[in-house]
């Protein structure tokens, strides 16, 4: 098969989080889109198998999820496996987790890997959702990608998660890969936006704007916000995340803010262990 630019396989960016409710799918359907913006081939896999959330927040009607690829596996060709995709109205295509949530235990990395590859032959890029935390199939994915976004907020639980969620993929020898991005950034919080390069000891992240209205309505209705409502701050941050990650970029620094005592306090604590 021939690629979308017809000279190298894709590359897949994962999105990951240390912990539930961090704003990953939402992410992960805007940057696609924001991507397929930019005259890309764009795919989309859910790889959160058992409450997978991307054909909702796309307002998708598939006829087809990951249990259908598995179903037909042995049979299938490039051909078929296209079939198999849905295809949003701004072009992306996805490959929905299965419906049911007792499916999941079926999907084996073997599959996702292949699956995965296919994906990459006819794109420029490859997005994919998944659960929060490690578990195995995560550590397979982010193993498979060749960029991975872990997304944490200003909140101190997901602070502590994130930190501890990095060092093990540190450790894991992922660490040139990873990119942190920090949603809700200008979110009401005694932390601040300035302060989480220093308390997760990580540089070039990525900032996204709080607007809570705009993302609500977003998932409400199945249309990324991207598309209706491009004009806000947090779909320009979107656009320029895309941007930054097609160009190879530095993201731009936290705004500033008085000093916090939170990088101290962390460090402190890392002292003490």
């Amino acid at each position: 098969m021939m690629t979308a630019n017809e000279n190298k396989p894709g590359k897949v960016i994962t999105v990951c989080s240390a912990k539930g409710g961090i704003g990953r799918t939402v992410l992960t359907v805007n940057v696609a889109v924001a991507l397929s913006k930019k005259n890309m081939q764009i795919s989309i896999l859910d790889g959160y198998q058992q409450f997978g959330d991307v054909g909702l927040a796309m307002d998708l009607q598939s006829r087809f999820t990951m249990k259908d690829v598995i179903d037909n596996f042995d049979g299938m060709d490039a051909d078929s496996f296209s079939g198999h995709l849905s295809t949003h109205e701004s072009g992306v295509k996805v490959l929905p987790a299965p419906d049911k949530p007792e499916y999941a235990e079926l999907v084996t990395d073997s599959v996702v890997g292949d699956v995965l590859d296919w994906l990459k032959e006819n794109n420029d890029y490859v997005l994919v959702d998944t659960a929060a935390g490690l578990q195995e199939g995560n550590l397979f994915l982010l193993e498979k990608s060749d960029l991975v976004l872990v997304v944490t907020d200003l909140v101190m639980p997901a602070l502590k998660n994130t930190k501890l969620m990095l060092e093990t993929l540190n450790a894991l020898g992922m660490k040139d890969k990873v990119r942190v991005v920090v949603n809700r950034s200008t979110m009401e919080s005694v932390i601040h936006a300035s302060d989480v390069s220093g308390i997760l000891g990580v540089e070039n992240l990525f900032y996204i704007p709080n607007d809570f209205k705009t993302v609500s309505q977003s998932l409400n209705i199945g249309v990324p916000f991207v598309m209706s409502k491009g004009k806000t701050e947090l779909a320009k941050a979107v656009f320029k995340m895309a941007e930054q990650l097609t160009s190879g970029e530095r993201a731009p620094e936290a705004p500033s803010k008085n000093k916090s005592l939170f990088p101290k306090l962390f460090s402190k604590k890392e002292k003490n262990r």
